[in-house]
């Protein structure tokens, strides 16, 4: 396993959204995440990643194998697409520039100025950042968002070969992925129960 979650309760703001969550993640699998906004998909992500504590439960992950890519694409304006990614390169250790902005269709715009960048060119650049990582497992938060059918099928793709040379990934998202014998998690099984109402309810019995 490349990441297993054993029992796992996360909250946000203070209030409980996720109990007893528990999974496994092998090599070469996809999971993704399905729920209502707010049942608490983003927050299980980043607790995960490790960018906020959770309340009771177990994470076991190889260190160094966890990559998070969330709403924010994380583009330095400054910087052209390929000094970003050798920037995110060196932050990881090393990576191919040039296959991740081949991946991502990126040499057209391998000059260009990130904060010169359409919504969706930057979303590709976000995720292209994956791609240097040399991290096993990709967490995802709404990836496709702001991509169109052509990106989406280069994601699709970047994915798709992630896994198949062994990689994991878990992703939240509303959409319909085309990847091949992916997992789907229901959150709705693991909601906190509203103890809230429930002790305003018992009060008024």
């Amino acid at each position: 396993m490349v990441l297993r979650v054993s029992d796992l309760s996360v909250a946000r703001g203070g209030l409980r959204l996720l109990e007893a969550v528990s999974f496994d993640l092998a090599p070469g699998a996809a999971l993704l995440l399905r729920g209502p906004n707010g049942i608490g998909k983003t927050t299980l992500l980043r607790t995960i990643m490790g960018l906020q504590p959770a309340l009771s439960g177990k994470i076991d992950a190889p260190a160094d194998s966890l990559a998070y890519a969330g709403h924010l694409d994380g583009v330095k304006p400054t910087l052209s697409v390929t000094e970003n990614l050798r920037f995110w390169a060196s932050i990881f250790g090393g990576g191919d520039v040039e296959h991740a902005l081949e991946l991502f269709d990126l040499q057209a715009l391998r000059d260009r100025a990130g904060g010169q960048l359409s919504a969706g060119q930057k979303r590709r650049l976000g995720l292209a950042r994956l791609a240097v990582t040399g991290r096993t497992t990709w967490l995802l938060d709404e990836p496709t968002v702001s991509l169109d059918a052509d990106a989406r099928a280069l994601f699709e793709r970047a994915v798709t070969e992630h896994l198949k040379a062994g990689g994991a990934v878990m992703a939240a998202t509303h959409l319909d992925l085309n990847l091949e014998a992916a997992q789907t998690l229901d959150m709705a099984q693991f909601k906190a129960k509203d103890t809230l109402a429930d002790t305003f309810d018992e009060a008024f019995l």
